[in-house]
C-alpha cells in the first residue's frame, strides 16, 4: 500500500486523503494510518486543512510528498543584478 501512495502521490502532486481514498479504493482508515505513519518517516508532509466546494464544508489532510519542492517563481530572483561590462575598462 505503501508504494502505491506514493506512486500517486508522485504522478497527481498534493491530495486530499479523502480523494486518495476514492482514487486507489483503499479504506479511509486504512488509508490514513499508513498516512500518518509515512508522515512519521519523513516521506509526507502533511496538515489538516478546511475546504469550502460550492458552500459545503470539507475537512481532511492534505498530503505531499517531502522530496517535491513547490515550482520557483517565474521572473527575476531578488538580489540578482546584472554583469556590469564597465568593470575591466582600458586605461592607455
Amino acid at each position: 500500500m505503501t508504494d502505491s501512495i506514493l506512486a500517486f502521490l508522485r504522478a497527481n502532486g498534493e491530495q486530499l486523503d479523502v480523494d486518495m481514498a476514492a482514487s486507489l479504493d483503499i479504506p479511509i482508515a486504512e488509508l490514513r494510518d499508513e498516512v500518518a505513519r509515512l508522515a512519521s518517516s519523513g516521506d509526507l508532509i502533511c496538515c489538516r486543512v478546511t475546504r469550502f466546494i460550492d458552500g459545503r464544508k470539507i475537512e481532511g489532510t492534505s498530503c505531499r510528498l517531502s522530496c517535491d519542492p513547490p515550482t520557483p517563481a517565474r521572473g527575476r530572483k531578488p538580489g540578482v543584478k546584472k554583469a556590469d561590462d564597465n568593470s575591466e575598462t582600458n586605461n592607455y
